[in-house]
């Protein structure tokens, strides 16, 4: 059903996604400051998000829904959805200085709102544009100063301004400001295709997509740096129903200073652990094994944690599932974020091909820290020497074949650059 999904190895039907424009290379003007990973090409990165989207269409018939394309078709169309795009548009423009001059294009911007297209209004939400208005003196000028505030520049990630869950979409409050106004923008696309949104998160709760997956008989929630306690409280409230759920403690690594933690190396659960299968998973132990988890049982209409506590690498065991081991240089490059289109079939990042840019950048890091990223840089070596070596680099692991996941690999070299592989690209909305 569209807008429901029960597991993630069910065969995938549709999916949004977001091809990057604009507001990338506003991103790109400081990489660390958007939460990007490292800098790369953006020209090549939207050229590789076409072959992610050309391969869910030609090579798996998946359904692919554009987000912006499709807020402009339903915008066009009907009056109450424009007046919804025009309403978020305006409430994310600014205009300062003079005032008379403010007022002036206040009052011109509302006079034409029907001489714009839909386009002019989503630009307005992806730039969120604040315009300083100055007259000079003795002149017939008026100074135009527009600054963009925190430009929507991960919003590709479409992952992670919802869960998409049995009882609907759950929409995202996202931690970080950077991606702050990101739900407002998909919240338009649901209500104009009339899916159900079984609940928005509201502070001081704080949720985002990447840290839930669901697994048929019981989900996994993840908590840490970019869900919150909140968060996970107001998902298993209102977001789903599954009989039990396990709520995943976003490790450190043991490879970086504890009283100096990288959250974003495991940001989100789908970072270092995802669903291959109904009976496989492909992860890092390392992680998975400090991974702490608390199991919620579902008793009427609540849950109640039990007093076992357990961790990731256990826990998914005593479900039944096989554990495909990824290094840590495999996990850095992203091998863990793929995409299952169905039970034993997924869409993998050419993860052997991103290993050197990951290096270069993790080498930069610690020529800046070495106490901090030391010991991870150094592991990382070393893995990369033993795949120039043996030639198992993720996604061709002899373990693949061992277990009979079929896989079809994409490079994207460029925009993984954003810190997220194919499934943080992609909204699954129908399984």
């Amino acid at each position: 059903m569209e807008g429901r999904i029960t597991a993630e190895w069910e065969p995938l039907r549709k999916a949004v996604v977001h091809k990057p424009g604009i507001e990338m290379f506003f991103g790109l003007l400081d990489p660390s400051a958007s939460l990007y990973e490292r800098a790369f090409n953006q020209t090549a990165a939207t050229a590789e998000h076409e072959k992610l989207v050309s391969a869910l269409r030609d090579q798996f018939g998946v359904k692919v829904i554009g987000l912006l394309e499709t807020i402009a078709h339903y915008a066009e169309k009907d009056r109450k959805a424009t007046e919804a795009l025009v309403d978020t548009a305006l409430s994310h423009i600014m205009f300062r200085g003079d005032r008379k001059n403010v007022g002036l294009a206040k009052m011109e911007l509302m006079r034409n709102v029907d001489a714009y297209d839909p386009y002019y209004f989503l630009n307005i939400i992806l730039l969120m544009p604040s315009m300083v208005l100055k007259k000079s003196k003795g002149i017939s000028a008026i100074h135009i100063n527009v600054t963009e505030r925190d430009p929507l520049a991960n919003l590709y990630f479409m992952r992670d301004q919802q869960a998409v869950t049995d009882k609907g979409i759950f929409l995202s409050r996202m931690s970080k400001p950077q991606r702050r106004h990101e739900p407002e923008l998909t919240r338009l696309l649901w209500k104009m295709m009339g899916l159900k949104i079984s609940h928005e998160t509201s502070s001081p709760g704080t949720f985002e997509g990447g840290d839930f997956i669901p697994m048929k008989d019981f989900a996994l929630l993840g908590t840490g740096d970019r869900t919150n306690r909140s968060g996970v409280e107001q998902m298993l409230k209102y977001g789903q129903s599954f009989h039990e759920v396990g709520v995943v403690h976003q490790p450190t690594h043991p490879l970086i200073p504890s009283n100096e933690p990288d959250p974003m190396v495991d940001m989100h659960l789908d970072t270092y652990f995802n669903v291959a299968g109904s009976d496989v998973v492909i992860g890092s132990e390392l992680l998975l094994s400090r991974a702490a988890v608390d199991v919620y049982i579902k008793e009427g209409v609540s849950y109640r944690k039990e007093k076992k506590a357990t961790n990731l690498l256990d826990y998914i065991k005593s479900k039944g599932f096989s554990v495909i081991n990824i290094s840590t240089l495999e996990q850095l490059s992203y091998a863990s974020n793929f995409l299952c289109i169905r039970d034993h079939k997924i869409l993998a990042v050419k993860s052997n091909i991103i290993m050197k840019s990951v290096l270069d950048n993790l080498g930069f890091k610690a020529e800046l820290d070495k106490k901090r990223y030391g010991a991870l840089l150094s592991q990382a070596k070393k893995d990369y020497q033993k795949f120039l070596s043996f030639s198992q680099r993720f996604p061709h692991k002899r373990e693949m074949r061992d277990y009979g996941i079929d896989l079809y690999a994409v490079d994207l070299k460029n925009i993984t650059g954003g810190y997220g592989g194919a499934r943080c690209m992609t909204a699954a909305i129908e399984r």
